[in-house]
């Protein structure tokens, strides 16, 4: 099953008019510091404290598993749309029945010298929080999963 790819704009279109959920697969620091309006973060990745490098979340497909059955219509949303690709390729395998990918995320798609090129979510001026509250944040989700 392939995963469509779609614009910040119609990702919050399908979330005002149609009940799509926006999971961003950010890191809880990217996440906390600024994310798209409503969203919950669940990361693909974590940032290794010992290395500095991402390594995979072994829990990411549990912690979604847990929180939303597979008839949820899902955004998923990163920085600039790679994690994000990954992350709704790996719940389409899995069973969700309408998965789209938020291409440019939410700081947008950048050239080789670091130009925005396609705009992501905040530069094109839509809602943000940084809201990490109960149902929103990684350790609420992951703790209704059990971890």
């Amino acid at each position: 099953m392939s995963v469509d790819h779609i614009m910040p704009d119609e990702a919050a279109r399908r979330m005002n008019e149609e009940g799509y959920v926006y999971i961003d697969v950010r890191s809880i620091p990217e996440f906390e510091q600024n994310h798209p309006n409503p969203a919950v973060n669940i990361p693909i990745l974590h940032a290794d404290l010992r290395t500095g490098q991402m390594i995979p979340n072994p829990d990411f497909l549990h912690v979604v598993q847990a929180n939303y059955a597979t008839d949820v219509k899902l955004v998923m949303g990163c920085r600039s749309g790679q994690r994000s690709a990954r992350a709704a390729e790996v719940l389409s395998q899995n069973g969700y029945e309408t998965v789209v990918n938020m291409q440019c995320g939410f700081e947008g798609e950048r050239d080789p010298f670091g130009q925005v090129v396609n705009p992501g979510w905040a530069e094109m001026g839509l809602p943000t929080s940084e809201e990490k509250s109960e149902g929103v944040s990684y350790d609420s989700l992951a703790a209704k999963a059990g971890l």
